[in-house]
Protein backbone atom coordinates (compact mmCIF):
# COMPACT_ATOMS: atom_id res chain seq x y z
CA UNK A 1 0.00 0.00 0.00
CA UNK A 2 1.21 3.64 -0.97
CA UNK A 3 2.73 4.84 2.39
CA UNK A 4 3.42 8.51 3.10
CA UNK A 5 6.82 9.05 0.53
CA UNK A 6 4.61 7.75 -2.47
CA UNK A 7 1.71 9.54 -1.91
CA UNK A 8 4.01 13.14 -1.31
CA UNK A 9 6.26 11.40 -4.52
CA UNK A 10 2.63 11.50 -6.20
CA UNK A 11 1.81 15.39 -5.25
CA UNK A 12 5.21 16.71 -6.11
CA UNK A 13 4.62 15.19 -9.37
CA UNK A 14 1.52 16.29 -10.35
CA UNK A 15 1.14 19.42 -8.89
CA UNK A 16 3.24 21.41 -11.34
CA UNK A 17 0.82 20.16 -14.30
CA UNK A 18 -2.43 20.47 -11.65
CA UNK A 19 -2.13 23.77 -9.88
CA UNK A 20 -4.22 26.32 -11.38
CA UNK A 21 -5.58 24.40 -13.97
CA UNK A 22 -9.40 24.72 -14.14
CA UNK A 23 -11.09 21.51 -14.35
CA UNK A 24 -13.81 21.46 -17.45
CA UNK A 25 -15.45 17.59 -16.88
CA UNK A 26 -14.89 14.99 -14.14
CA UNK A 27 -15.66 11.14 -15.78
CA UNK A 28 -16.44 8.55 -13.58
CA UNK A 29 -16.41 4.85 -15.55
CA UNK A 30 -16.72 2.96 -12.43
CA UNK A 31 -17.80 4.38 -8.86
CA UNK A 32 -17.76 1.65 -7.06
CA UNK A 33 -14.60 2.06 -5.10
CA UNK A 34 -13.56 1.54 -1.32
CA UNK A 35 -16.14 3.85 -0.74
CA UNK A 36 -18.62 5.16 -3.57
CA UNK A 37 -17.47 8.35 -5.95
CA UNK A 38 -19.81 10.61 -4.61
CA UNK A 39 -22.57 11.35 -7.14
CA UNK A 40 -22.67 14.40 -8.99
CA UNK A 41 -18.80 14.76 -8.29
CA UNK A 42 -18.47 16.23 -12.06
CA UNK A 43 -21.05 18.64 -11.34
CA UNK A 44 -19.71 19.97 -8.26
CA UNK A 45 -15.96 20.01 -9.47
CA UNK A 46 -16.46 21.28 -13.18
CA UNK A 47 -15.44 24.50 -13.83
CA UNK A 48 -13.69 24.77 -10.49
CA UNK A 49 -9.75 25.55 -10.21
CA UNK A 50 -7.36 23.85 -8.50
CA UNK A 51 -5.49 26.35 -5.96
CA UNK A 52 -3.03 23.54 -5.24
CA UNK A 53 -2.58 19.84 -4.27
CA UNK A 54 -1.84 18.90 -0.22
CA UNK A 55 -1.57 15.90 1.46
CA UNK A 56 -2.22 14.67 5.02
CA UNK A 57 -1.05 11.36 6.17
CA UNK A 58 -1.67 9.37 3.32
CA UNK A 59 -4.27 11.42 1.51
CA UNK A 60 -4.18 14.07 -1.22
CA UNK A 61 -6.56 17.17 -1.08
CA UNK A 62 -7.05 18.87 -4.42
CA UNK A 63 -8.30 22.43 -2.72
CA UNK A 64 -10.76 24.83 -4.74
CA UNK A 65 -12.48 27.69 -3.60
CA UNK A 66 -15.80 25.32 -3.74
CA UNK A 67 -14.21 22.94 -1.73
CA UNK A 68 -12.24 19.68 -1.46
CA UNK A 69 -11.32 16.11 -3.25
CA UNK A 70 -10.20 14.16 -1.42
CA UNK A 71 -8.06 11.15 -2.30
CA UNK A 72 -6.67 8.13 -0.98
CA UNK A 73 -4.51 5.80 -3.32
CA UNK A 74 -5.90 2.44 -1.54
CA UNK A 75 -3.34 -0.78 -2.22
CA UNK A 76 -2.67 -0.32 -5.98
CA UNK A 77 -4.02 2.96 -7.25
CA UNK A 78 -1.79 5.57 -8.77
CA UNK A 79 -2.36 8.92 -10.62
CA UNK A 80 -0.91 10.19 -13.92
CA UNK A 81 -0.66 13.06 -16.00
CA UNK A 82 -1.95 12.23 -19.59
CA UNK A 83 -1.30 14.65 -22.19
CA UNK A 84 -3.42 16.05 -24.95
CA UNK A 85 -4.66 13.95 -27.30
CA UNK A 86 -6.09 12.02 -24.30
CA UNK A 87 -5.80 8.21 -25.21
CA UNK A 88 -8.99 6.00 -24.30
CA UNK A 89 -9.09 4.51 -20.79
CA UNK A 90 -7.61 0.75 -19.80
CA UNK A 91 -9.15 -1.12 -18.32
CA UNK A 92 -8.52 0.28 -15.27
CA UNK A 93 -8.25 3.90 -15.35
CA UNK A 94 -11.86 4.53 -13.51
CA UNK A 95 -11.99 8.53 -12.82
CA UNK A 96 -10.40 11.51 -15.21
CA UNK A 97 -10.39 14.99 -14.36
CA UNK A 98 -10.48 16.66 -17.34
CA UNK A 99 -8.26 19.91 -17.54
CA UNK A 100 -8.90 23.20 -19.27
CA UNK A 101 -4.92 22.72 -20.58
CA UNK A 102 -6.43 19.74 -22.56
CA UNK A 103 -4.78 16.95 -20.66
CA UNK A 104 -6.02 14.75 -18.26
CA UNK A 105 -5.40 13.61 -14.42
CA UNK A 106 -6.46 9.92 -14.69
CA UNK A 107 -6.84 7.99 -11.66
CA UNK A 108 -6.02 4.35 -12.38
CA UNK A 109 -6.97 1.41 -9.76
CA UNK A 110 -6.42 -2.47 -10.45
CA UNK A 111 -7.68 -3.57 -6.60
CA UNK A 112 -10.35 -0.42 -6.24
CA UNK A 113 -9.27 -0.08 -2.63
CA UNK A 114 -8.91 3.11 -3.10
CA UNK A 115 -11.72 6.08 -2.50
CA UNK A 116 -12.55 9.74 -3.52
CA UNK A 117 -14.42 12.15 -1.15
CA UNK A 118 -15.81 15.49 -1.97
CA UNK A 119 -15.24 17.72 1.40
CA UNK A 120 -17.42 21.25 0.93
CA UNK A 121 -15.67 24.55 2.01
CA UNK A 122 -17.22 25.09 5.18
CA UNK A 123 -17.64 21.43 6.56
CA UNK A 124 -16.04 19.57 9.68
CA UNK A 125 -13.26 17.81 9.58
CA UNK A 126 -13.65 14.51 7.15
CA UNK A 127 -14.08 11.89 9.69
CA UNK A 128 -10.53 10.14 8.25
CA UNK A 129 -8.70 13.30 8.93
CA UNK A 130 -10.58 14.34 11.88
CA UNK A 131 -8.37 12.00 14.86
CA UNK A 132 -4.67 12.08 12.82
CA UNK A 133 -2.37 12.80 14.83
CA UNK A 134 1.14 14.97 13.74
CA UNK A 135 2.87 15.02 10.38
CA UNK A 136 6.30 13.05 11.18
CA UNK A 137 8.15 15.86 8.71
CA UNK A 138 6.31 18.83 10.68
CA UNK A 139 8.16 21.07 13.85
CA UNK A 140 5.00 19.44 16.31
CA UNK A 141 6.45 16.15 16.08
CA UNK A 142 9.16 15.18 18.54
CA UNK A 143 10.47 12.32 20.55
CA UNK A 144 9.19 14.16 23.72
CA UNK A 145 5.66 13.71 22.19
CA UNK A 146 6.65 10.31 21.27
CA UNK A 147 7.73 9.80 25.06
CA UNK A 148 4.75 11.25 26.71
CA UNK A 149 2.00 9.62 24.84
CA UNK A 150 4.11 6.46 25.05
CA UNK A 151 3.77 6.11 28.88
CA UNK A 152 1.74 3.70 29.91
CA UNK A 153 1.81 1.36 26.62
CA UNK A 154 2.28 -2.38 26.79
CA UNK A 155 2.05 -2.60 22.99
CA UNK A 156 5.37 -2.98 21.01
CA UNK A 157 7.14 0.22 20.06
CA UNK A 158 6.65 -0.46 15.94
CA UNK A 159 2.67 -0.86 16.46
CA UNK A 160 2.50 2.21 18.51
CA UNK A 161 4.80 4.46 15.34
CA UNK A 162 2.64 2.75 13.17
CA UNK A 163 -0.62 4.32 14.72
CA UNK A 164 -2.20 7.16 12.78
CA UNK A 165 -3.44 8.25 16.09
CA UNK A 166 0.06 8.94 17.31
CA UNK A 167 1.87 10.15 14.29
CA UNK A 168 0.70 9.65 10.48
CA UNK A 169 2.60 7.82 7.78
CA UNK A 170 5.22 5.59 9.42
CA UNK A 171 4.28 2.43 7.59
CA UNK A 172 5.55 -1.23 8.27
CA UNK A 173 8.83 -0.53 6.04
CA UNK A 174 9.14 2.88 7.04
CA UNK A 175 8.96 1.58 10.94
CA UNK A 176 11.22 -1.03 10.23
CA UNK A 177 13.84 0.74 8.92
CA UNK A 178 13.72 4.15 11.50
CA UNK A 179 13.61 1.75 14.75
CA UNK A 180 16.83 -0.41 13.01
CA UNK A 181 18.54 2.81 12.58
CA UNK A 182 17.41 4.35 16.68
CA UNK A 183 19.13 0.98 17.68
CA UNK A 184 15.70 -0.09 18.91
CA UNK A 185 13.61 -3.33 18.97
CA UNK A 186 10.29 -3.83 17.59
CA UNK A 187 9.15 -5.94 20.02
CA UNK A 188 9.86 -3.61 23.06
CA UNK A 189 7.17 -1.97 25.04
CA UNK A 190 6.67 1.46 24.02
CA UNK A 191 5.98 2.04 27.38
CA UNK A 192 9.40 0.74 28.86
CA UNK A 193 11.49 3.22 25.95
CA UNK A 194 13.24 6.60 27.63
CA UNK A 195 13.16 10.01 26.44
CA UNK A 196 16.85 9.62 24.99
CA UNK A 197 16.09 7.26 22.91
CA UNK A 198 12.72 8.33 21.29
CA UNK A 199 14.66 11.51 20.12
CA UNK A 200 16.69 9.24 18.41
CA UNK A 201 13.63 7.62 17.19
CA UNK A 202 11.91 10.36 16.18
CA UNK A 203 15.20 11.47 14.05
CA UNK A 204 15.48 8.29 12.49
CA UNK A 205 11.85 8.64 11.42
CA UNK A 206 12.41 11.78 9.79
CA UNK A 207 15.84 10.74 7.86
CA UNK A 208 14.24 7.26 6.30
CA UNK A 209 10.90 9.23 5.46
CA UNK A 210 13.26 11.82 3.58
CA UNK A 211 15.50 9.41 2.07
CA UNK A 212 12.50 7.74 0.59
CA UNK A 213 10.63 10.74 -0.64
CA UNK A 214 14.00 11.77 -2.27
CA UNK A 215 14.28 8.00 -3.82
CA UNK A 216 10.40 8.01 -5.35
CA UNK A 217 8.96 5.92 -2.95
CA UNK A 218 9.61 2.17 -2.29
CA UNK A 219 8.14 -0.01 -4.98
CA UNK A 220 7.59 -3.62 -3.68
CA UNK A 221 4.66 -4.58 -6.31
CA UNK A 222 2.49 -1.82 -7.28
CA UNK A 223 3.57 1.37 -6.52
CA UNK A 224 4.68 3.81 -9.76
CA UNK A 225 5.05 7.32 -9.55
CA UNK A 226 3.53 10.16 -11.49
CA UNK A 227 5.67 9.08 -14.46
CA UNK A 228 4.75 5.42 -14.51
CA UNK A 229 8.56 4.71 -12.88
CA UNK A 230 8.93 2.73 -9.82
CA UNK A 231 10.00 3.95 -6.30
CA UNK A 232 13.78 3.29 -5.58
CA UNK A 233 14.27 3.13 -2.15
CA UNK A 234 13.92 -0.45 -1.71
CA UNK A 235 17.65 -0.29 -2.83
CA UNK A 236 18.18 1.34 0.16
CA UNK A 237 16.63 -0.75 2.86
CA UNK A 238 18.50 -2.35 5.48
CA UNK A 239 16.33 -4.43 7.13
CA UNK A 240 13.35 -5.08 5.40
CA UNK A 241 12.43 -7.99 3.51
CA UNK A 242 16.11 -9.51 4.21
CA UNK A 243 15.29 -12.15 6.77
CA UNK A 244 18.63 -14.33 7.17
CA UNK A 245 20.82 -11.57 5.27
CA UNK A 246 23.74 -10.16 7.21
CA UNK A 247 22.94 -6.94 9.46
CA UNK A 248 24.58 -4.11 7.19
CA UNK A 249 26.19 -2.61 10.73
CA UNK A 250 27.20 -6.29 12.71
CA UNK A 251 26.58 -9.09 10.05
CA UNK A 252 23.90 -10.33 12.28
CA UNK A 253 21.36 -12.55 10.08
CA UNK A 254 18.42 -10.40 9.95
CA UNK A 255 15.48 -11.57 11.66
CA UNK A 256 11.95 -11.60 11.42
CA UNK A 257 8.86 -11.82 13.44
CA UNK A 258 4.95 -10.77 13.25
CA UNK A 259 3.87 -7.66 14.90
CA UNK A 260 -0.22 -6.57 15.06
CA UNK A 261 0.17 -9.05 11.77
CA UNK A 262 2.78 -7.43 10.24
CA UNK A 263 5.90 -8.46 9.08
CA UNK A 264 9.29 -6.93 10.73
CA UNK A 265 12.30 -6.98 10.65
CA UNK A 266 15.52 -6.57 13.11
CA UNK A 267 18.68 -7.11 14.07
CA UNK A 268 18.75 -8.76 17.57
CA UNK A 269 22.05 -7.52 18.07
CA UNK A 270 21.98 -4.10 17.15
CA UNK A 271 18.38 -3.76 18.78
CA UNK A 272 17.86 -3.32 21.63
Amino acid sequence: MPELPEVETTRRGILPHVAGARIERVVVRESRLRWPVPVGLSEVLSGQRIRTVDRRAKYLLFRTDAGSLLLHLGMSGSLQVVPSPVPPPARHDHVDLLLGSGACLRYTDPRRFGSLHWLPRDAPPHPLLAHLGPEPLDPAFSGDLLFRRSRGRRSAVKSFVMDGRIVVGVGNIYASEALFLAGINPMRAAGRIGLARYRRLAQAIRQVLDAAIAAGGTTLRDFVGVGGQPGYFSQQLRVYGRTDAPCPSCATPIRQRVIGQRASYYCPACQR
